[in-house]
């Protein structure tokens, strides 16, 4: 998914693309091929589309040279999404388009929207500022119908083809001329989601210590951190998630604060399909020549939406159990099965799951699929039925909000990242206080300290949950007793 961050006078553009089919990170360092889908956008044009609104990010949803010029799949994209902007190219040099605040919901009504309006700029010009025509009746800004985007003056994906119909004078009035050249044929079609940025807190809603001291202390807790129960050496904590948000990131991140320097053992990147084709169980040294810290990270296959793909159900529930052993090649058509080599007959308590972490982008946030929200739910279930306790790591969030983009110390009082922490924990039914927002290391050369206080601290609270892990066994085991 395209993710860019826009605002009136700077817009910056990172790596984050709508992704073609999906699975990311692995284990061994080798080049990583991208498969991402782009915005036509150059960020010059980028940046004349943001001067129309205020401080938004704009995220891809729909991309006709990709999904096709195809009103039944523009609507499965884009229906339902909040305020979107729909942006049309033709050889003529135009980039223009239509933007609507509401709802995308084929009700079959005329929608009214005092904000719609239509726009649009010459590809070639980057000092011009773009035309903007508001609706003559804003009672009748848009047609919600199961066409392509039907603004009246302005029909796109007219007929099921990279066509648009221009009809100005009763919805919108507009030179032709100036709106698109008279040129109706479209060399692409692009939708995206708009959201606001907002601004900062008065005050952060999470207090915490930035100092380097705190990031000193953070290190050493971990590495005197002792499960309670004495045959567990280890805390094991299982990272999920999709495709491309981040686990072997975080992997990758922890284990370069404790070398010093950034480092890449698992291999993270983004492409079409998911990198991590293995079960990996990562040990982390506290020094280069340093014993393992108490803690194993264990590496999944990315999570995919369609079936037979990805992380199979019936893997995580082994792999929970203690059943699955490091480096067990996934089959996402076939689970391992009882008599495999790979399977681990006889699990001890070290080898079981002691948390279980979900890894979220938090730029993907909004637009999680159903299919895929299903999916988490159902895996959530299974994990409550085995007492694991869970969290949520959300990722990338300096990507997500301009704000902590330029300072990651106002992380807690960015309204934008408040209001997607909250969005994702009522989507995944995950309590406010069991997300954590983390900054990976991705693409920094050196180590930042404000980077390093994020992820240690996510690493306590992994330890604390698993101490709730160990002490319901304890209980248990004394109950046996009694």
């Amino acid at each position: 998914m395209a993710v860019r961050i826009c605002f009136p006078s700077v817009c910056t553009s990172f790596t984050h693309s709508l992704q073609a089919g999906s699975r990311a990170d692995s284990e061994f360092v080798r080049p990583v091929i991208m498969s991402v889908i782009k915005s036509n956008l150059s960020i010059a044009q980028e940046k004349q589309l943001c001067s129309l609104f205020g401080h938004v990010k704009l995220s891809l949803l729909f991309k006709a040279s990709v999904h096709g010029y195809n009103t039944g799949v523009f609507h499965s994209k884009c229906d339902m999404q909040g305020p979107t902007v729909v942006v049309a190219y033709n050889n003529a040099g135009f980039i223009f388009g239509a933007y609507t605040c509401k709802d995308y919901r084929q009700t079959g009504q005329n929608i009214a929207d005092d904000k719609a309006f239509l726009f649009s700029f010459r590809a070639g010009n980057q000092n011009q500022c773009p035309h903007r025509i508001p609706a003559i009746n804003s009672q009748q800004a848009f047609a919600d119908t199961n066409t392509g985007p039907n603004f009246g003056a302005l029909l796109f994906l007219n007929g099921n083809a990279a066509k648009v119909h221009s009809a100005p004078g009763n919805f919108y009035n507009f030179n032709v001329n100036e709106m698109h050249g008279n040129d109706l044929t479209l060399t692409e079609c692009e939708v995206y989601r708009v959201e606001d940025f907002g601004g900062l807190l008065e005050k952060p809603w999470r207090n915490v210590n930035w100092t380097s001291e705190k990031r000193k202390e953070l290190m050493e807790d971990i590495k005197t951190y002792k499960p309670v129960i004495n045959s567990v050496k280890q805390a094991r904590v299982l990272l999920i998630g999709p495709v491309g948000a981040g686990k072997s990131s975080f992997f990758n991140s922890i284990n370069s604060i404790f070398r010093g320097h950034v480092t890449s053992q698992a291999i993270s990147g983004s492409a079409g399909t998911s990198l991590t084709t293995q079960f990996r169980t990562y040990s982390i040294k506290s020094s280069r020549d340093g014993k393992p810290l108490p803690i194993i990270l264990c590496d999944t296959m990315g999570l995919e939406e369609t079936t037979g793909a990805g992380l199979d159900l019936d893997d995580i529930t082994s792999i929970l159990k203690g059943h699955v052993m490091d480096r067990y090649q996934f089959n996402p058509t076939v689970p391992l099965q009882a008599g495999s080599p790979e399977y681990r007959k006889s699990a001890s308590p070290g080898d079981r799951i002691h948390c279980v972490a979900y890894v979220i982008d938090a730029c993907k946030v909004a637009v999680i699929t159903q299919k895929l929200e299903e999916k988490l739910g159902s895996i959530r279930r299974r994990v409550n039925l085995m007492g694991i306790p869970q969290l949520l790591l959300l990722t990338k969030v300096d990507e997500a909000c301009r704000h902590v983009h330029d300072d990651l110390k106002e992380i807690y009082r960015s309204h934008y990242i408040e209001r997607k922490i909250q969005e994702v924990a009522a989507r995944l039914g995950i309590p406010v206080s069991c997300v954590i927002p983390v900054k990976n290391y991705s693409q920094e050369m050196d180590l930042d300290p404000n980077t390093d206080v994020l992820l240690l601290s996510a690493v306590m609270k992994m330890f604390h949950f698993a101490d709730n892990y160990f002490d319901d066994i304890c209980m248990g085991e004394e109950e046996k007793h009694d």
